[in-house]
């Protein structure tokens, strides 16, 4: 039985294949010098390749795939979640990022 590929839908319509190695990656330079194993990575990118897999269309946004690596990075560490969104968000200016950082903050003390 073949496998229906993951395909990501671009910001500019275009659409590809879903590679691992690239969300891996990106992973990997946010968590540069965390305390995060390699098997938590892998894991994390592993629950979000299932996600897409156990969905109707398998096809997924790049935005949507984004926002699921930053939920999961959240849950992992701070630090490492606020470096993937400064990247992955593209952010403009301190103010951007401070308003970021903010919620984050927010989030925190609402769950404390």
């Amino acid at each position: 039985m073949d496998t229906v590929p993951l395909i990501v839908v671009k910001r500019d319509g275009t659409r590809e294949v879903f590679e691992k190695n690239k969300i891996i990656n990106g992973i990997v330079k946010a968590c540069n010098k965390r305390n995060i194993s390699m098997e938590q990575m892998e894991k994390l990118v592993d629950d979000i390749e299932n996600t897409i897999m156990n969905s109707a269309s398998k096809e997924i946004s790049s935005s949507d795939l984004g926002n699921m690596v930053m939920d999961g990075l959240k849950k992992l560490d701070e630090v490492a979640y606020v470096r993937f969104a400064s990247v992955y968000r593209q952010f403009k200016d301190v103010n951007t990022f401070m308003e970021e950082l903010n919620k984050l903050i927010n989030e925190k003390n609402k769950h404390n």
